[in-house]
């Protein structure tokens, strides 16, 4: 019996493929945590950059809105699948960084699929754009049991596009409500100081 070569059946070689290339990134240093950069509280600008067809970028619009209105939006269409996808979202990264460098924040991800469908978001090309970038990263690929190598490398990880836009811009609305009540108690402990103070000088 002669044998040529031996392959891992299944998802085997695709598993192999990621556990190698996050060993050589993790001791190069792209996971480190003091390479982190921090997500702003209070963004202006928000870039999306993803499939203008696929649920994500509806599911993050949406909640974004439900949450504020005081950002500006900025959608960048780009491959999510497929053999050109990782160098196409890697690419637009370098062209947000040079012409867009005003940006607070960048969502980088796209809905649930099976591994074969995420694996743009495990090639190197598209974890050195994402550890390059200037510009804050959420990674949002596909289900909360999803775990990419863009994921590791990014400034924060969200479980799915919908928890990314929830940590890319505060609830202004209950912002407003806590505001409020805190108004309402410096109002309230005012008004007791005032009444004390009278007291005393009468």
């Amino acid at each position: 019996l002669f044998v040529r070569s031996i392959e891992v059946a299944g998802e085997g070689n695709l598993s192999m493929a990621f556990e190698l290339l996050k060993k050589k990134l993790d001791q190069e240093g792209l996971f480190d945590p003091k390479y982190k950069k921090q997500i702003p509280k209070f963004p202006k600008k928000i870039g999306i950059v993803t499939s203008e067809t696929g649920a994500a970028v509806r599911d993050i619009l949406k909640i974004i809105k439900s949450r504020t209105s005081m950002v500006d939006i900025f959608i960048f269409t780009v491959l999510v699948q497929g053999p050109d996808a990782a160098r196409d979202i890697a690419s637009t990264l370098e062209f947000i960084n040079e012409k867009y460098q005003d940006l607070d924040v960048l969502i980088v991800g796209r809905g649930g699929g099976s591994t074969e469908d995420l694996w743009a978001f495990n090639e190197e090309v598209l974890a050195r754009a994402v550890f390059a970038s200037s510009i804050p990263i959420i990674s949002a690929v596909g289900h909360e049991t999803d775990f990419t190598i863009c994921d590791f490398v990014a400034d924060r990880r969200a479980p799915t596009p919908s928890a990314a836009a929830e940590l890319a811009v505060p609830d202004t609305h209950d912002l407003m409500r806590r505001i409020s009540n805190v108004t309402d108690r410096c109002e309230h402990l005012l008004s007791s100081m005032v009444a004390e103070r009278r007291k005393y000088l009468e």
